[in-house]
């Protein structure tokens, strides 16, 4: 392994300017309480992977590229108490994030490509893969991309024959306690792309997956199209914070 650091600390040209807390530091060479720090900071990250770090220094390499000449566990720490833990901070809304003093374009979009590179990296273990044998990789991927949004959203995994995912689709967004969706609509598409079989998935931003009242007959007038139309509605699932409910399981469908 070569003295080269393995993340790079050159400013990003797309930003004029660091935007975490500012500190007083000279233009010169980083003073080395802080390049001492990052380099232990990564060093222990190789070592011992992200469990060896709790979410404050995680959150500060990712910052280390965002702000490269700062202190930036002021700003870590800022983030933590604002959302709550690291996959918050990771999928707050741009604009809640930018409501953070400290928090410029730089820093969100170094925060929004960790994020889309875990739900891409999720994505790819169920996309084009048998669904149900794979039940366990499904359910992570829908905690990844669905339990921490601050607002509902109804996706609609599309299966063929053999129960292979070829379709994940947003439907609809919503409200922190309502999405709309048309149960013609989830039909039509999958005629579309000849899908056999759905798994309806939403999340509640409350953190309680008990579906409600018009969860429950949203998903029955879903079950009627799709069943007139030789189309499986084999699942719902409903994420929370940090756990999910399966209509299937708990007898709803």
């Amino acid at each position: 392994m070569s003295d080269t650091p393995a993340f790079s600390e050159m400013p990003l040209p797309l930003f004029e300017s660091d935007e975490a807390l500012p500190l007083p530091l000279s233009k010169g060479k980083l003073p080395s309480y802080i390049s001492n720090h990052r380099k232990r900071l990564r060093e222990r990250f190789i070592e011992g992977g992200a469990d060896a770090l709790p979410d404050y220094e995680m959150l500060e390499l990712v910052l280390f590229r965002a702000v490269p000449r700062q202190d930036v566990k002021p700003l870590a720490h800022l983030l933590l108490e604002t959302f709550g833990d690291f996959n918050r901070v990771l999928s707050a809304s741009v604009a809640r994030l930018g409501e953070v003093k400290g928090v410029g374009q730089a820093v969100t979009t170094e925060l929004k490509i960790v994020e889309a590179a875990a739900q891409r990296l999720a994505r790819s273990r169920v996309l084009q893969r048998q669904v149900l044998s794979g039940w366990d990789a499904l359910i992570d991927y829908c905690h990844t991309t669905m339990a921490h949004r601050e607002t509902e959203q109804f996706r609609v995994l599309y299966l063929d024959r053999k129960n292979v995912l070829i379709a994940d689709e947003e439907q609809a967004q919503g409200t922190v306690d309502h999405v709309p969706v048309y149960p013609r609509e989830v039909v039509k598409r999958a005629l579309e792309i000849n899908a056999s079989a759905l798994i309806l998935v939403h999340n509640h931003p409350s953190g309680d997956p008990t579906p409600s009242d018009s969860d429950i007959t949203m998903t029955q007038h879903i079950q009627q199209a799709a069943e007139a139309l030789s189309i499986t509605l084999h699942d719902h699932l409903v994420i929370g914070k940090s756990r999910e409910l399966s209509f299937r399981s708990e007898g709803y469908l």
